[in-house]
């Protein structure tokens, strides 16, 4: 049995990123993206817990945030480690909201990944280039379970990311949950809060799955309003959905078929 009771009595420090704020003189035309996000203009986003989560609906900013941080914290905002900042991963390699924030850091971390699912496919492929690279020093596959990613189902791929990469610093995650199952998710939460207890690993993940916003005295940051605010599980749209759905399919199924233009 999975006891993390530990994580809503103790105060565990923020590790590394502090926070980021918006740096108004940099900020072009605020009528393109990504200076049209709703949050920027007052932004300044505090961490006060080793993992938070970024919920809210598509569109909101949660990726774009994400970006803007992995390039904060010196990671490739396409996906991977600092080994891949100069392998020119596509399909992205920059972030232009990153270049209007300021970011403040306990101490700046050693280490780090960004995983995007979205672009794992991407990041399988540099792995398999590099194999085949007669230039290229070492195993690739050394830090991501021995063999190519290409070779495991996306869940499998996910994980072994995951299980096999992460140690200590910055651990940024977009939406790990599409390629996981609801018990991948729970193993996902295990690995999470081992890393935390040894007090050398700080996670923002980027969500919809409520099973990971459960993870004892995490943050969760709300992207629905103007301001960036904290939200409690509860009063997540997600949850409200959720449970709504789960208790009631049939009242759900009906509403929504009313709504039905068809």
């Amino acid at each position: 049995m999975l006891d993390m009771s530990y994580a809503g009595c103790m105060k565990l420090d923020v590790p590394y990123l502090l926070g980021i704020n918006q740096v108004s003189d940099r900020v072009g035309s605020r009528d393109i993206f990504p200076f049209n996000l709703k949050f920027l203009a007052s932004l300044d986003l505090k961490f006060n817990h080793p993992v938070t989560f970024f919920v809210g609906e598509n569109g909101s900013g949660k990726s774009t945030l994400l970006e803007a941080i992995a390039s904060l914290c010196r990671l490739p905002v396409s996906g991977g480690g600092r080994n891949e900042l100069s392998a020119g991963n596509p399909p992205e390699t920059e972030s232009a909201l990153a270049k209007v924030l300021r970011p403040s850091f306990r101490k700046q971390p050693r280490d780090g990944f960004f995983l995007r699912a979205e672009f794992a496919a991407h990041f399988a492929s540099l792995l398999d280039d590099r194999k085949s690279d007669s230039s290229f020093g070492g195993d690739p596959y050394m830090m991501y379970g021995g063999r190519s990613l290409h070779m495991r189902s996306h869940g499998e791929a996910f994980l072994a990311i995951l299980q096999n990469r992460i140690r200590e610093g910055v651990y940024l995650l977009d939406e790990p949950e599409a390629a996981l199952s609801p018990q991948r998710q729970l193993a996902l939460l295990l690995l999470i809060h081992d890393l935390v207890a040894k007090g050398g690993a700080q996670f923002v993940i980027a969500t919809d799955s409520t099973i990971l916003m459960t993870y004892p005295g995490a943050e969760i940051v709300n992207f629905d309003d103007a301001e960036l605010n904290l939200i409690a599980l509860k009063d997540t749209v997600h949850f409200q959905i959720t449970r709504g759905i789960l208790d009631n399919p049939s009242k759900y199924w009906k509403l929504l078929l009313e709504d039905d233009p068809i």
